[in-house]
């Protein structure tokens, strides 16, 4: 058996290491149990009714997708906190070892092993229960992979921060769908959030927080401002102007989404201590990202389910 060849200059060109601490190994293993409860789920109710068939198959890896796309956008909060975007360079979307360094905590590595995960059960369900839905989140999860790929380009200084931004907002648009679908059989994901008008201003925010990322590029600051100067300022000044419109539409709707109104005013507060974490420590900021994520999946959830 032949030894397997050291990456090439080109393939290094723009590997950057992360910073292993505990917190990241510990959220790591949190959200590795929540993979594996996502798992459990869905092989729960894929075999615990015998008479549904193929419908009980289709309907746990439904709850897996769910857990899946969730647990995705966390890792990705963790590739970004803790300076892992660019840790397998921009060689996608395999790399040598790619399972060997998801093991020894590459969260980098662990989100690309995941995507692939969430991409077979996105084709399992289109395949298995053939309808709107289901071509529609396998459409989502294949465009949502490729800006995956061009995020690698912006953090490398290649491609516009715009491409940053359309990321988040397709992995929250994959995590929406089989939420949707989940709850609401039959209804359609663009019926759904059209009618629900604060998704509205909640997406533009998860939005534009993808543009802040994708502006101020790897490890920039923001920099503390009175006045916007740079592009990455103008973009964070929108971005709050987007988190309050969110708040402010979750406000006036407050009697319907209680609980996301109180995650929404959490979720502000979360957003102050990140822009200063942002400024401390450009390449890692740490664990509020993680956070901040955290608090949109909530958000989402609790207009979704309606929760109160």
């Amino acid at each position: 058996m032949s030894p397997i060849p050291a990456p090439t200059a080109a393939e290094n060109r723009h590997v950057v290491e992360g910073e292993m601490t505990l917190t990241v190994r510990v959220i790591g293993a949190l959200i590795g149990s929540m993979v594996a409860l996502a798992a459990g789920l869905g092989l729960w109710r894929g075999l615990g009714d015998a008479s549904a068939g193929l419908a009980a198959v289709a309907d746990g890896l439904m709850i897996a997708q769910v857990f899946f796309a969730a647990a995705l956008i966390m890792l990705g909060s963790i590739v970004e906190g803790f300076g892992y975007g660019l840790s397998l360079g921009t060689k996608w979307p395999y790399t040598r070892n790619i399972v060997v360094l998801m093991l020894r905590g590459d969260p980098e590595a662990a989100h690309r092993v995941l995507a692939t995960a969430v991409g077979l059960c996105a084709l399992g369900l289109a395949v298995l229960e053939p309808g709107y839905t289901t071509f529609v989140g396998l459409g989502l999860v294949v465009v949502t992979a490729l800006f995956g790929m061009g995020t690698l380009y912006v953090l490398a200084g290649r491609a516009p921060a715009f491409v940053h931004g359309m990321h988040g907002l397709l992995a929250y648009l994959v995590f929406l769908s089989y939420l949707v679908g989940l709850n609401y059989p039959g209804v359609a994901l663009p019926d759904f959030v059209d009618a629900i008008i604060p998704l509205h201003a909640i997406l533009f925010a998860i939005f534009m927080g993808g543009m802040v990322t994708g502006q101020r590029g790897f490890g920039q600051a923001i920099d503390p401002f009175l006045q916007p100067r740079r592009a990455s300022q103008w973009v964070f000044v929108v971005h709050g102007i987007a988190a309050l419109t969110a708040i402010g539409t979750l406000g006036w709707y407050s009697q319907t989404y209680p609980m996301a109104f109180a995650f929404a005013l959490l979720q502000a507060a979360v957003g102050f201590f990140l822009f200063h974490a942002v400024n401390l420590k450009p390449k890692s900021p740490g664990v509020m990202v993680v956070f901040h994520q955290i608090m949109a999946l909530l958000i989402t959830t609790a207009v979704v389910l309606q929760w109160s």
